[in-house]
């Protein structure tokens, strides 16, 4: 069958794409970017990529005629402060472009929303549902809450609280409840729902089999860990604070900080488990999620991360509008090295950043990521998604991946960072030497005197960390 897959570059889609092909499906990979999109060439004859903007009426002629399914795994939280509206045209966007195809089924994964009171959050996830439950095809919603996996954003974020901090004082939602699941099961309820006439006309909570409070995924974390935490709740911390607690902490953005705040607040429990009974699925424990999370983390096997969204960093941006560096009213420093071997000089720039760190004055990178969480960036919380690979698109500590060819022996990183401009760093093998490049576009006469500022720090900084890829 011919499926049509949006959000082929985000963590759920990339994992839901080669489940989908090994099943015998043709997937139609639908990306916003296409310069971003870079699946494995395991995968490449087997599937077909469009351009697709939900928000760009152009694009969506570009969807196929003859298609026989769809997933709709599209989102926009914490992308924009009006994404409520923009979750609601998009749906109404992919509806209506549906009409004009073959489609006989439509699988959209949501939130689980059996409260009165909803999240701003959830509320929207809810609308989308809505919406799309009215086109001319068999509709299927599954809902479901924490998704626990490696590179995951709950993951991420129990992690970075549960490792960091010892003693947390934390507000009281968390003593809400909630029903976890496992990002494999979820892998398995989207892969198996399609094409079911059971799961026609219906919509469907998916959880895994412990019920549990925000307080106990704590400690079961912390225990999974060996490590000591207690936690102490108080009455008396705002929204604004717990968003705040959870920004400094975690490695999440204050927009998604905002947004996971007042949806924590909602119980997110499942109503029944007929699903379970309908595709043969028996969900497994939190503990057992965990347990999965680490060994992919240990064996450096992160298929996909949320990270890696732009979300995570609060832009909104193309990689084809970054990717050729400008040269007109930018500031360049360009320094060259002959490196020793070729192949160590690659791998150790393919493996900058994160815990490795930047080969030189660490501790200046560490004081420059917290100016910039001060002053509301991503700062260094990000890291990188695995050790020693890197795709276009990736999140690499305060910088994004617009180019990674290690045949060619370049690399092409664009700074997400709070500047008065716009940064390029560069990495290129070239005639026996590692040429490294810093180029700047200022924005205004703050964006020069910033540069100059730290031009100094340049100086040791990039000849330290040149000097070490090519020892």
């Amino acid at each position: 069958m011919k499926i049509l897959l949006t959000g082929a570059t985000g963590y759920i889609g990339k994992r839901l794409l080669p489940v989908l092909v090994e099943a015998g499906h043709e997937v139609v990979c639908c990306v916003r970017d296409l310069n971003r999109f870079e699946p494995p060439e395991s995968l490449k004859q087997k599937i077909s990529i469009i351009k697709l903007d939900l928000l760009d009426e152009a694009t969506l002629g570009n969807i196929p005629k003859d298609i026989d399914g769809a997933y709709y795994l599209v989102h926009s939280m914490s992308a924009s402060s009006d994404y409520k509206s923009l979750e609601h045209q998009s749906a109404i966007n992919f509806r209506n472009a549906l009409a004009a195809t073959t489609v006989q089924h439509v699988v959209y994964l949501s939130g689980i929303v059996n409260e009165t009171n909803l999240s701003e959050h959830l509320s929207s996830r809810k609308n989308v549902e809505h919406e799309l439950k009215n086109g001319q095809y068999n509709f299927t919603a599954l809902r479901a809450g924490i998704i626990i996996g490696s590179g995951s954003a709950s993951f991420e974020i129990i992690r970075d609280l549960v490792e960091k901090l010892p003693v947390m004082i934390t507000p009281k939602w968390l003593n809400t409840r909630c029903q976890p699941i496992g990002i494999s099961d979820v892998i398995s309820f989207l892969s198996k729902s399609i094409f079911n006439p059971k799961t026609y006309s219906n919509n469907f909570d998916i959880g895994g089999s412990d019920i549990l409070s925000y307080k106990e995924m704590l400690l079961g974390f912390a225990q999974a860990r060996n490590l000591k935490r207690r936690i102490f709740i108080v009455p008396v911390m705002t929204p604004r604070l717990s968003s705040y607690w959870l920004y400094f902490v975690t490695s999440t953005s204050y927009k998604l900080a905002v947004s996971l705040v007042h949806s924590m607040k909602i119980e997110v429990v499942c109503r029944n488990w007929e699903l379970n009974t309908i595709l043969g699925i028996e969900p497994k424990g939190y503990a057992t999620a965990l347990e999965k999370a680490f060994n992919k983390i240990e064996s450096n096997e992160i298929v996909s991360s949320w990270k890696d969204a732009y979300a995570s960093s609060g832009m909104d941006m193309d990689i084809s509008d970054f990717i050729k560096v400008p040269s007109f009213g930018c500031y360049k420093d360009e320094r060259k090295r002959d490196y020793q071997n070729q192949e160590n000089s690659i791998q150790r720039i393919w493996s900058i950043g994160g815990e490795t760190g930047w080969y030189y004055g660490n501790w200046l990178w560490k004081v420059r990521g917290f100016l910039d969480r001060l002053f509301g960036g991503v700062g260094l919380r990000r890291g990188r998604k695995t050790k020693d690979t890197l795709q276009t698109g990736d999140a690499l500590d305060f910088w994004r991946v617009l180019y990674a060819n290690k045949e060619e022996g370049r690399l092409l990183l664009f700074a997400e960072m709070k500047l008065p401009g716009e940064a390029w760093l560069e990495f290129k093998l070239e005639s026996g030497k590692v040429v490294q490049t810093a180029t700047f576009r200022p924005l205004g006469v703050v964006g020069r005197i910033y540069w100059y500022s730290v031009l100094p720090f340049h100086g040791f900084i990039f000849r330290g960390m040149l000097k070490k890829i090519t020892a």
